[in-house]
């Protein structure tokens, strides 16, 4: 493999932007993953060249960044992080999506790369906030988001539509100012 350009690195993961030519391994990612991604995310799982391609026009707004969390040896995607709906102005701020694989879960790749995702936005993207809306039986997605320091402000109703239904969420989110709280040493 060639030496890959990462957005950020650290110990074990590292982002990187998605690609045209990454249809393949993420199509066979979440055909392998469907029984852990169905219940939680709108779509899941994207399999048809279509859906691809519409996913990657709409990834062409300044309204949105997707980012693959890939292993730093291998350049393997282990995880997927969007942020979408990037308000300027005044907010600035946008909504958090992400997604594991069922292959390499468990593995702390998601915190680590999740973790990257966060200063990524609050650096790169210059974000002062993002939120995260998590199905509220999702506890291994709201274990993760508690690790980052993100903060629970809410309950939103039929917020998204689901697999035929109107889903519940939680809301959480977490600031520049509270990330820069919580890396503080005593």
């Amino acid at each position: 493999m060639s030496a890959m350009t990462y957005l950020a690195q650290g110990p074990r993961v590292a982002l990187r932007r998605l690609q045209v030519q990454d249809y393949e391994e993420l199509s066979l990612l979440n055909r392998e993953s469907a029984e852990l991604l169905g219940p939680w995310m709108p779509g899941a799982p994207i399999i048809t060249w279509d859906a691809f391609e519409n996913y990657l026009s709409r990834l062409e707004q300044p309204t949105h960044e997707a980012l693959f969390i890939c292993l730093v040896e291998t350049g393997a995607i282990v995880g997927r992080a969007n942020v979408n709906d990037i308000i300027r102005g005044s907010r600035q701020t946008g909504t958090l999506g992400y997604s594991a694989y069922a292959s390499t879960t468990g593995r702390g790749y998601m915190t680590e790369g999740l973790g990257l995702v966060v200063q990524f936005s609050f650096g790169e993207l210059a974000l002062h906030r993002l939120e995260a809306n998590i199905q509220p039986a999702n506890t291994p997605s709201l274990n993760l988001i508690k690790r980052l320091g993100f903060q629970k402000e809410g309950y939103s109703t039929n917020f998204q539509f689901i697999n035929g239904a109107w889903r519940d969420h939680e809301r959480w989110a977490i600031t520049i100012e509270m990330l820069s709280a919580s890396n503080r040493k005593p």
